[in-house]
């Protein structure tokens, strides 16, 4: 059973979670990303806190700027290092009872973002990463800087960096965020997965704003060069911000639009204890379509440790 709950940090932003599970057990924290919220793990969320698959506590925070979560007006304050800051102290409070640590950190597209960040600078609070569909850093920057391909499939980055652009992508019941998901009108011929309950779900957490998510764009550089604003280009990031010590797993669909598999080639340069598992067939929104074959990839990486 998912229960949800509003988690203030000690530093003045609140969280909105979804859970299940009992506290004080082994605790896996999961990230989602844009346009999506935390809801996408429930599934999960549920697996894993069963106990024959584990009986962890499971934890899904609604990043700020989304969903019931704080949202400040600042888009300064959608910076790497204030998510890594919330994720940091929701860890210290769910994990107080593991030395806060998690037993693993699961995270996809935004959340993998922040994942990457947090594995690199406080690895001690989780003993494994897992990330999907979420480029590193040091890969990102490579092809964003010298890949048209991969500049034209990260083109719509400044669209959403535009002033006004949560209103256009409201407009038309989000006929724009529904074409994000595989469908422009969210109605007849969406993915099978996208089921009128889902639907809701989208709607809900997109009602409650879109500026938050935005300002996740418009705060960091990570984004195609264009004329006036070099975005990615005018990075370079020192090796010592990008390692990661702590064993990952990758799991990367093939068929992601925006990300192309080339962003996992030369990983290993960056990740000491890195697996892979690519699924072909599969696209961005892999946790909706194959849930059962993520949970598989989980659970085994889990009982490696």
């Amino acid at each position: 059973m998912i229960e949800t709950f509003l988690q203030p940090l000690p530093h003045g932003i609140t969280l909105s979670c979804r859970a299940a599970g009992e506290r004080g057990r082994p605790v896996l924290l999961f990230l989602h990303g844009f346009p999506e919220g935390a809801f996408v793990w429930d599934g999960l969320l549920d697996y894993f806190s069963r106990p024959e698959n584990g009986g962890y506590r499971c934890v899904a925070p609604n990043l700020r700027g989304f969903e019931r979560s704080s949202a400040p007006t600042d888009v300064s304050a959608y910076r790497p290092k204030y998510l890594v800051q919330d994720i940091a102290a929701l860890i210290a409070l769910e994990a107080a009872g593991q030395g806060g640590q998690l037993a693993a950190l699961v995270a996809h597209d935004w959340g993998g973002a922040v994942a990457w960040n947090l594995a690199n600078q406080q690895p001690h609070l989780a003993r494994q990463l897992i990330i999907i569909n979420s480029p590193h850093p040091g890969t990102f920057v490579r092809e964003l800087k010298s890949t048209p391909a991969q500049q034209a499939s990260s083109a719509y980055m400044n669209f959403l960096i535009r002033p006004g652009a949560e209103k256009l992508l409201a407009q038309d019941d989000f006929r724009r965020l529904w074409s994000f998901l595989g469908n422009p009108a969210g109605g007849p011929g969406a993915p099978p997965w996208l089921t009128d309950e889902v639907k809701d779900q989208y709607r809900t957490v997109w009602r409650a704003g879109l500026t938050g998510g935005c300002n996740l764009y418009r705060a960091s550089p990570l984004r195609p060069p264009r004329e006036g604003d070099p975005g990615a280009a005018a990075l370079d990031l020192p090796l010592a911000m990008l390692t990661v010590s702590l064993p990952t797993l990758v799991i990367w669909a093939l068929d992601d639009i925006a990300l192309p598999p080339a962003l996992i080639e030369g990983l290993d340069a960056y990740v000491d204890q890195l697996t892979v598992k690519t699924v072909p067939g599969a696209s961005h929104w892999i946790v909706h379509e194959q849930p059962a074959l993520i949970a598989q990839f989980i659970q085994a990486y889990l009982l490696q440790k």
